[in-house]
């Protein structure tokens, strides 16, 4: 493929934005991804292509919450252990049942998780809804559940782990923001390895853009932490507004066929 000054020009400021938003609220593969459609990839390189920047970006947003303690380790690593299966399990779901029926149940399910974050105004954290005993266990369900909707749909996985740490581990909104990284590097990491051995990354346009990203997710993550829990509702309700749109732009269309 050929690309030229307009394929970077085009690409790199979205990926800059995509990385601003997805450090804050997760979903910032919706912006991500369709910009490297734009720019004319085939759908298995610009999935290639986003991963290498997605993962750049997500490496700098976890290191950025890491060195300030924002990141609840056992939780990540509990969710982790859950998330590399269940992103493969949904990966071969991907091949039995169509795509478009699993878009819908999650589109189904989007208004309660936005009345969720309407009801929390300030997303400051609440008692747990899952027993101490039951932490770690409840981690790892939350990385296979989600996990199995990353390999299966995937716009949104950081924001559905984000909701998880803070509705029902109790977390702060840093610190369920900071998780959610975590695990979402770990998700990240995986893809990527793949794609990269199945020659689906053009380099040559993820390097600059993931350069981009870094820098996107630098500035997200050091306002998420300087605004706080605040900042981080409102970025959340204008993704899950977004995911919802995309959801139903690509489930509706398929349905109906």
């Amino acid at each position: 493929m050929t690309l030229t000054l307009g394929t970077y020009l085009l690409v790199c400021p979205l990926i800059f934005l995509g990385g601003f938003i997805d450090s804050i609220a997760g979903g910032g593969g919706l912006i991500t991804l369709p910009a490297y459609y734009l720019a004319g990839l085939p759908p298995s390189l610009a999935g290639g292509t986003n991963k290498l920047s997605a993962f750049s970006g997500t490496a700098i947003s976890t290191a950025r919450f890491a060195a300030r303690g924002l990141i609840h380790w056992k939780q990540g690593a509990a969710s982790l252990l859950g998330a590399f299966p269940g992103a493969a399990f949904g990966a071969f779901l991907l091949t039995l049942v169509p795509a478009a029926y699993a878009k819908l149940g999650i589109l189904l399910a989007l208004p309660l998780v936005a009345v969720v974050v309407l009801r929390n105004r300030s997303l400051e954290p609440r008692p747990a809804l899952v027993p101490p005993r039951l932490t770690l266990p409840a981690c790892f369900a939350i990385g296979l559940v989600i996990g199995v909707y990353d390999g299966l749909v995937g716009p949104g996985t950081g924001t559905f782990l984000l909701l998880a740490y803070l509705t029902l581990m109790g977390d702060s909104a840093l610190t369920a923001n900071g998780t959610a990284k975590l695990v979402n590097l770990g998700t990240n990491l995986g893809s990527l390895i793949s794609l990269i051995l199945t020659g689906n990354v053009l380099f040559a346009l993820a390097l600059p853009a993931a350069a981009f990203g870094i820098a996107g997710n630098y500035l997200g993550a050091s306002l998420a932490m300087k605004k706080g829990a605040p900042f981080i509702r409102v970025l959340l309700l204008v993704v899950l507004g977004l995911l919802m749109v995309k959801l139903l732009a690509d489930a509706v269309p398929a349905l109906m066929k």
